[in-house]
Formats: structure tokens, C-alpha cells, sequence
């Protein structure tokens, strides 16, 4: 297994993890003026359920100990150390917003999760879905890493070992699948089509190149070309009336 968990705490301090959460903000665009009820499911280190406990009520769900003790806690937010299980117990349509970034990967059940968030988000509410790209995978493992034997393999079973255990990278028409019968997806967006790419991390600590490259990636992640080799794609779907 690669890395710790205190490893990864650290990776999402540097430029290129702050960005990756900054583009999502964009993507996501909620209001400040109108407080919503929001559930991240899978919060790891809660970053995301921070940032918008700021404005909105948020739950955090994280299971992972050794993740909620390295977590941000500026803004006030309720965190419960449960994942499927306690979720199964919320009552149906309690949510305005559900968040679930980079969690699928690692489970057994996808299909069932998938249709819990969706029963607990209210009529017309949002289910957020941040899911690993193969297409952008491989390119990172052929071009940052320099390793297309990785790259080869994640081609012909389309998973990967991490610190986290194994990772399945599943089609984006999974989730619109699983879903078609109460959800309908209203957006896809790419995340990390470029600043995942270089390995020259020096010039990343330099403001001109974090503006640029955050101007570049906010141009190009509705663009489909982009979008079909970003490490990250983001699925924004609406739960019908």
C-alpha cells in the first residue's frame, strides 16, 4: 500500500489538491444567500463539508478514523463516524444537496449507495458524484508517472492499488443507469485535464501559475474533448419532482 493517510492530509494542502477542490466550488456554484440541508457521504477529511458548513447545514458521514482526526474543522458542521449502514437509516427526501467524491471506487455496493443518496435528496434536490476517469488515469500513468505497464493494465481491467485498497474505475453511464428511473444527469464536468501532468511541482508554488492553470482548467472542463481524458470527471444529477 502506498502512502499514509497522513500522506494524502498533506497532498491536499499543495496546489495542485487545493485546486482540485476550488474547481469543484466553481462546478457546483451554490448560493450563499439561501441555506441548504447538505450530506457528504464519504467527507474524508471533511474539506469539502467545511467549506460549505460556512453558509449551509451540513452532515458529514466518514467512517475512517484515522481520516476525521486530520480533518478541517473551521466552520460548524455535525460528523458522524458511520457509511452505508447509517445512511440506510435517514429518512427519505432530508437532503437539498448530496455530495459523494471519490467514494464508489472503493465499494462493494455501488448500485445500492447510489440509490440511497438518491432516496434521501429532496424532490428537485442535487446528488454531486466525483468519480476517478480511466482515460485520465492512464494518461497520468503514462505521461506523469512515466509508467505505461500501469497504464496497459488499467486499459485491460480498469483497476488500480491504493492506499485506500483496491480501486475500480467505473463508467460515468453507471451512475446514469443505476439512476435513470428519478434522476436525470444536468451536468459533466472535468477536473485535472492539465495540472495533473507535469511533474515539475516547483513552478506549481508560484501564484502566476496556479491563477493561469485554474483560468485554463475552468475554460476547458465543459468542453468534451477535455473532459474525456481529465483524471476526474464530476456528475451533477437532479432528482426529478
Amino acid at each position: 500500500m502506498a502512502g499514509t493517510i497522513k500522506d494524502y492530509r498533506n497532498m491536499v494542502e499543495q496546489p495542485w489538491g487545493k485546486m482540485f477542490y476550488e474547481l469543484i466550488y466553481r462546478q457546483l456554484n451554490l448560493p450563499e444567500d439561501r441555506k441548504l440541508k447538505i450530506l457528504d457521504f464519504g467527507a474524508g477529511f471533511c474539506i469539502t463539508t467545511d467549506y460549505y458548513a460556512k453558509f449551509h447545514d451540513v452532515t458529514a458521514l466518514e467512517p475512517n478514523p484515522e481520516m476525521t482526526e486530520l480533518r478541517v474543522e473551521n466552520n460548524g458542521y455535525t460528523l458522524i463516524n458511520e457509511g452505508f449502514d447509517y445512511l440506510k437509516t435517514i429518512e427519505a427526501n432530508s437532503f437539498d444537496l448530496v455530495i459523494c467524491h471519490n467514494v464508489l471506487e472503493y465499494a462493494d455496493e455501488k448500485e445500492k449507495i447510489l440509490k440511497e443518496l438518491a432516496r434521501v435528496l429532496k424532490p428537485a434536490g442535487t446528488l454531486s458524484v466525483v468519480k476517478h476517469n480511466l482515460y485520465g488515469r492512464v494518461m497520468g500513468s503514462a505521461v506523469l508517472a512515466d509508467d505505461p505497464k500501469t497504464a496497459i493494465s488499467l486499459l485491460n481491467e480498469e483497476t488500480e492499488n491504493s492506499m485506500f485498497g483496491s480501486r475500480s474505475v467505473y463508467d460515468s453511464k453507471f451512475v446514469t443507469d443505476v439512476l435513470a428511473d428519478n434522476m436525470v444527469l444536468a451536468e459533466t464536468y472535468g477536473i485535472r485535464a492539465f495540472f495533473g501532468l507535469s511533474s515539475n511541482n516547483e513552478i506549481k508554488y508560484t501564484d502566476d501559475w496556479y491563477q493561469s492553470m485554474l483560468e485554463l482548467e475552468t475554460k476547458t472542463y465543459s468542453m468534451d474533448e477535455f473532459k474525456k481524458i481529465a483524471f476526474f470527471n464530476h456528475l451533477i444529477l437532479k432528482k426529478k419532482d
